[in-house]
């Protein structure tokens, strides 16, 4: 098929029109469309707006693509375009009448809720790759950009605390307390309640030191699993987090998704 005349489509919608406005590019491209056109107008919310639209449709010889969500709304643009003569394509009516029918659901019938999920999800992204970024002090500029920093000895879970917390959007740096290291002198400028301290108990530390020495195929006699190492490391962080003065988790026998719930509450809490 060609198209001799200039071909419009019109694409409604009382949020962006994104959605529509894909669609209507995908069914074009099974056709040669190279006079084809797509004005969009986004953010309908009057009757008046979609006569004016449905009146243009017809004298351009153009059809309409939509997208409503609220019940007025599409009613209207139905009742005009069939008045007028105009073809109407309702994108989004059908999927939600067959949500209400099959599962018996009830729309929100609140229009842009898919961008609202969609800033969620570049949130959760963004979050991801900020912790990844700063993870174990790699770079100490993401210090004052996190909303927490955890700080404690090697093996108290703080990376698995840092992108658990980065799918729930928040962004997490971490910083590993040696007794060898001076902690970065950003970590003191934060104010207390954006830095929280992981600790352990030695003897589970012990076993959990041995068992990474074991699966990294080293001696499990290793100093760095010995208990004298453990206390040295952990009396060390100890001090550094009461210069902090930053609240403290013990993690002994705690999930990582348990530790997490506490962290969340105290974010929680400090936005209050």
């Amino acid at each position: 098929m060609e198209f001799h005349l200039p071909a419009i489509v019109y694409v409604v919608s009382d949020s962006v029109g994104e959605t529509a406005e894909f669609v209507v590019r995908a069914a074009a491209s099974q056709f040669d469309h190279g006079n084809f056109e797509i004005r969009r107008f986004s953010y309908v919310d009057s009757v008046q707006t979609i006569q004016e639209i449905v009146a243009a449709a017809d004298e351009m010889g153009g059809f309409i693509a939509y997208t409503l969500i609220l019940p007025a709304l599409r009613e209207a643009m139905r009742a005009e375009a069939k008045r007028v003569g105009v073809r109407a394509v309702d994108i989004m009516g059908p999927m939600m009448s067959a949500f209400e029918d099959v599962f018996s659901a009830t729309p929100k019938l609140r229009p842009g809720l898919v961008h609202q999920l969609d800033d969620e999800y570049f949130r959760r992204v963004e979050a991801i790759e900020f912790a990844v970024k700063y993870d174990d002090g790699r770079d100490v500029r993401g210090l004052l950009r996190a909303d927490v920093v955890l700080v404690g000895v090697s093996r108290t879970s703080k990376t698995p605390l840092s992108m658990y917390l980065a799918h729930k959007r928040v962004r997490v740096a971490n910083v590993p307390l040696v007794p060898e290291v001076q902690p970065p002198d950003e970590l003191f400028e934060l104010p207390r309640n954006r830095v929280v301290g992981l600790t352990i108990n030695p003897k589970e530390l012990n076993v959990i030191r041995q068992e990474r020495l074991r699966h990294l195929g080293l001696h499990e006699q290793a100093y760095y699993a010995s208990e004298q190492r453990i206390l040295e490391e952990l009396n060390y962080a100890d001090y550094v987090m009461k210069q902090l003065g930053c609240p403290v988790i013990d993690v002994s026998r705690r999930a990582v998704e348990e530790t997490a719930g506490i962290i969340l509450s105290l974010i929680e809490a400090r936005e209050r």
